[in-house]
Order: structure tokens, then C-alpha cells, then sequence
């Protein structure tokens, strides 16, 4: 995802930091692109069509990326869905990227097929740090209580939506985006090595 998003960034001639881009991972990437457009020395509030144009390029990039890089599971992942579910544990997935890249994410996976609920930026009014992705997995989910609810991510917004969603359980994992130290001073639970081990919590 970062080379993609710095390979339409670039083409644009758009002047970034890629250490902001790593900061912002988890967040909804068109409104990632609108921040950096307006950000621009002298922009204005940039045009919808430039940035669907920008984003129509990120998306091409990533699609490309992801057809290479078939298969995408990391090791264990299934395994611990199938431990989730078989003990009752609904699961879901929300994602700071739009349907059509959702769909081919969950198209380079073996998993897709047990997850209960899909949310993705396109779902909400707002995305991550906001809460409403959570929320829209847990209606998805006939989940009620928060307290009963655990968010597991790998980017610091992921544990900061789940603050503010008032989630018991904020776990943070390490096949990701962000280091064990910066994960460690986000808002989080726990921070495990993979999702792998998340079922262990309770199982």
C-alpha cells in the first residue's frame, strides 16, 4: 500500500513526507489524499475530479501489487478465525480502503469466507481514529454491548478508534504497519505478535 500510494503521490507531483503517510496508516486513503492536496503550498480546497483522478492511480498501483503478491494470508490467520468461530465468536473486518480494493484483498486471502461482517471507509461518515467503523461491524454483527467487543490492529488509529469506541480489549499485532513502540504508546490492551494468537486471550 505505502509504495502504491508514493507511486500516484509522486506521478501527481505531490510533495509528501512518507513518515506522515506512515502515520496516517489505518485512515481512510482518499481523505489521507484530500489532507495532503489541501496541504499544498497555496492549494485551495482541491477539485473532486483531481482527486479522483490521484486516487483512481493509487488504486490501479495497489490492484497491480496485490495480483503479485498472491497469496496475502499470514500464517495462522485461518486457523485462528476458525477458533473464533468455533467457539461462537463472531469476527469482522473494517478497512480503511474502499469496497473494490476490500474486495481484492479478500479475493488474494484465505479467510474471506469467515468473516461475519465488512466495513469499509466508504460505510462511514468518518473513518478511523472516529469510532464508527466499530459500530458498523457491531450493528452488522447484532452485537450490542461494547464491552464484549475486541479490536485488533496494527496501526495506531486502529487502537485509537477502538479508545473511543470504548472497547474492552484494544490489541495491537506486529505483522503490520507500526513497531512495537509505537504500538505500546498507543491506546491498546494487549500487543501480540500476530493474530494468531489473539484466541488465546479467551480460548
Amino acid at each position: 500500500m505505502p509504495a502504491a500510494f508514493s507511486d500516484a503521490l509522486r506521478e501527481a507531483e505531490i510533495v509528501f513526507d512518507p513518515a506522515e503517510l506512515t502515520a496516517w496508516r489505518g485512515a481512510s486513503k482518499y481523505e489521507i489524499l484530500r489532507r495532503l492536496l489541501t496541504s499544498q503550498p497555496d492549494a485551495a480546497e482541491p477539485a473532486p475530479a483531481r482527486l479522483d483522478r490521484i486516487y483512481g492511480c493509487f488504486r490501479t498501483g495497489l490492484a497491480e501489487r496485490l495480483t503479485r503478491a498472491r497469496p496475502l494470508s499470514l500464517p495462522g490467520v485461518r486457523q485462528a478465525f476458525e477458533r473464533l468461530h468455533g467457539a461462537g465468536i463472531r469476527v469482522a473486518m473494517a478497512s480503511g480502503f474502499d469496497r473494490q480494493i476490500v474486495d481484492l484483498v479478500l479475493g488474494a486471502v484465505d479467510w474471506a469466507e469467515l468473516l461475519d461482517a465488512r466495513v469499509c471507509s466508504e460505510d462511514v461518515s468518518q473513518g478511523r481514529p472516529a469510532p464508527f467503523m466499530i459500530f458498523q461491524a457491531m450493528e452488522r454483527t447484532a452485537v450490542r454491548d461494547v464491552h464484549r467487543v475486541a479490536v485488533v490492529g496494527d496501526t495506531v488509529l486502529d487502537l485509537e478508534a477502538g479508545w473511543n469506541a470504548g472497547v474492552a480489549y484494544r490489541i495491537a499485532v506486529l505483522t503490520g504497519a507500526h513497531d512495537v513502540a509505537t504500538l505500546t504508546a498507543a491506546p491498546q490492551t494487549h500487543v501480540m505478535n500476530s493474530v494468531a494468537e489473539v484466541p488465546g486471550l479467551w480460548l
